[in-house]
């Protein structure tokens, strides 16, 4: 048994190579993750101070609310499809991402979507970090005025009383991330709901303060007609760009599903629904907020700042470092920790890889990289050039070359008896479609003149990624249609729809 990412009762089979595997990455059994352990994930993904700021930055593009409704529904749709179709591979075999990667890049060429996806998790836990620290200061000078001094000093671009905030917050997510996924489970399970009963009562309050003068427009109309067809679709492409890094490395998560019934019934709740009710209810409260205040604020927890209520502060600001450390838990501690554990299983668990990720997060001074939209534009953005092409670089892999067939003994073994072997671990065609389809997605990100294609970026990268790979895997697909070559191990069945 696992006592970090969850129980196994897969048996070890004496061909499995340390170079491979440990507990914590091995095929998982039982799976007993319902519909509602879906749900709680996305509910705690979306709930967030950033998804909160997210959904009122669309509102905010010059069209009309129902313009922006629709972009919003058609782009949550556009993830929910892809969610389901990432899901498939870890949930069929109950491994995590990294490990599903050995499928197109080969056992040890995993190894670089997994380094890809973890870097990209570090940078996003320290900011969610630093995000949910700044509810925590609020709550401390609301209590605490005399702290007000260590507020204006200052250490590494952050203040005394900030640096408390960031490390509070570390230590709490470090403990919940100790007791394993099941305690996980159980926080996310709190989180996501408890996130939606506040935003309710904040609304209402918003609402009634403001005398219902509410409305779903948060800037001026400037795009009617034929002229907010291409706003509507940069709303589109932002709504599945913003949920691209967890939609990679969703399968961390569907693994642990009951069967692919239940993980596609949380993912229609979770995403489609959930975001729409989320959306709506943070522009009502964001739009009620230039009545009551005199101008418009987008943050909420600049908004739990302004009420003169004690109770309704303390409330709201824990609420919202709960919801950011949900986010923060199941995005980007998570992720890295089976990446992380994947480059060298035999020395580095589940929970080391995730405190490599968390003691990195520190090292990169999130509150700079915030603080700079240039700088974490180009950092994040430039790494995010590389998650188009790794997911359709998967999807094709494994619904057009393998036809949807798992060999899961073969995802642990370092020689030539793997079908993942290929050329010593590593699948070449894979290496070979991803890197001129992140080059474009780099020349894209860095080139001023192609700053309209930015928002697209994640398309443009993951239909090169599949189109190079559907390519250049000719052959194997000839030798998969035909039956070759022939498992020498089990294969793991595609499963019904």
């Amino acid at each position: 048994m696992s006592h970090g990412a969850g129980a196994t009762t897969f048996e070890r089979r004496p061909e499995y190579s340390d170079r491979l595997y440990n507990e914590d990455l091995a095929p998982l059994r039982p799976q007993t993750w319902n519909w509602y352990n879906i749900f709680a994930f996305w509910m705690s993904d979306v709930h967030s101070v950033g998804g909160y700021v997210f959904a009122g930055s669309l509102f905010a593009l010059g069209i009309g609310s129902w313009q922006v409704l629709i972009s919003l529904v058609v782009g949550i749709t556009i993830v929910n499809v892809l969610c389901n179709w990432v899901a498939r591979p870890s949930q069929q075999a109950g491994v995590p991402y990294p490990v599903a990667c050995r499928l197109p890049f080969g056992v040890f060429g995993a190894n670089i979507p997994a380094v890809i996806r973890g870097l990209i998790a570090v940078a996003w836990y320290g900011i969610q970090t630093y995000l949910a620290s700044a509810a925590f200061v609020v709550l401390l000078l609301r209590f605490f005025p005399g702290l007000q001094p260590l507020a204006e000093s200052s250490f590494a671009g952050l203040s005394i009383l900030g640096w408390i905030g960031f490390m509070s917050m570390w230590v709490l997510q470090a403990i919940v991330f100790w007791f394993g996924m099941e305690a996980i489970k159980k926080f996310i399970d709190f989180a996501g709901p408890a996130v939606y009963v506040v935003m309710f009562l904040l609304a209402i309050y918003i609402t009634v303060r403001a005398g219902g003068h509410v409305s779903l427009n948060l800037a001026e109309v400037k795009y009617t007609g034929s002229a907010a067809i291409l706003p509507m679709i940069t709303a589109t492409a932002l709504v599945v760009s913003y949920f691209s890094g967890p939609m990679l490395n969703f399968g961390d998560f569907s693994r642990y599903g009951k069967n692919f019934d239940e993980v596609k019934k949380g993912n229609f709740w979770g995403l489609p629904v959930n975001v729409l009710l989320f959306s709506l209810v943070a522009v009502i409260t964001t739009s009620g907020t230039f009545p009551v205040f005199g101008k418009l604020i987008t943050d909420p927890i600049e908004i739990v700042a302004h009420i003169d209520n004690t109770f309704a502060v303390v409330l709201g600001a824990f609420t919202f470092v709960t919801a950011t450390i949900g986010i923060n838990i199941v995005a980007n501690f998570v992720s890295p920790a089976f990446d992380f554990s994947n480059v060298a299983p035999k020395y580095i668990s589940w929970r080391t890889g995730g405190f490599i990720a968390a003691v990195g997060s520190i090292f990169i001074t999130p509150w700079n990289l915030f603080n700079n939209p240039q700088v974490i534009h180009f950092t994040l953005d430039a790494l995010a050039s590389f998650i188009g092409p790794l997911f359709g670089i998967l999807l094709v892999d494994f619904y057009l070359v393998k036809r949807r067939k798992i060999d899961v003994d073969s995802l642990y073994i370092a020689d030539e008896r793997s079908r993942y072997w290929y050329t010593d671990g590593w699948h070449l065609p894979a290496v070979y479609a991803l890197i001129p389809a992140v080059l474009v997605g780099l020349l894209i990100t860095f080139t001023p003149g192609l700053k309209g294609l930015a928002n697209f970026a994640w398309f443009t990268g993951a239909g090169l990624g599949a189109v190079f790979y559907y390519l250049l895997s000719a052959r194997e697909r000839l030798m998969y249609a035909r039956g070759e070559p022939a498992a020498a191990l089990g294969v793991l069945p595609s499963g019904d729809d």
